[in-house]
């Protein structure tokens, strides 16, 4: 019984610590590990089931891949871990909010490629998707040039 205390509570005290770091586990921290674990499973699919997957060599399985993917989610969630920091140091709140709604939109834009690969979704959904991102990549340019 003592042990399983001390697991929960050690978890507890982990998990509250990590969401403190991210700024609360509020709907936009919810939804970017949502979408991130979508993406994992999305890729692993491709590669297992479809074999089409752009991270390998033969479009399979790749171990590196996988753990150059998990890496990089991990990276994501430190860099939130430092808007987090800089909104308290500024006494604002919204770095965070905006990189994490940007790292949101690249994981739904990662999930649509994915889905498309996989043959999941529908022609018309591709292309309005393909008409949106194309936008905001217009609009990313243009505000480069200036």
């Amino acid at each position: 019984m003592a042990e399983k205390t001390f697991i929960c509570g050690s978890a507890g005290i982990i998990g509250s610590y990590i969401a403190q770091l991210l700024g609360g586990w509020d709907a936009a921290v919810q939804t970017l590990l949502f979408f991130m674990v979508v993406d994992c499973v999305l890729g692993f699919l491709c590669a297992a089931i479809w074999g089409k997957s752009p991270k390998s060599t033969n479009g399979g399985l790749s171990s590196q891949a996988c753990w150059k993917g998990i890496v990089k989610k991990c990276g994501t969630f430190l860099i939130v871990a430092c808007c987090t920091s800089i909104d308290r140091m500024l006494s604002t709140d919204y770095v965070r909010n905006a990189v994490v709604i940007a790292f949101c939109v690249s994981e739904l834009i990662s999930i649509t490629e994915t889905a498309a690969v996989m043959g999941i979704l529908p022609k018309s959904v591709q292309n309005i998707l393909s008409k949106a991102i194309d936008m905001l990549k217009g609009n990313s340019n243009d505000e480069e040039d200036k």
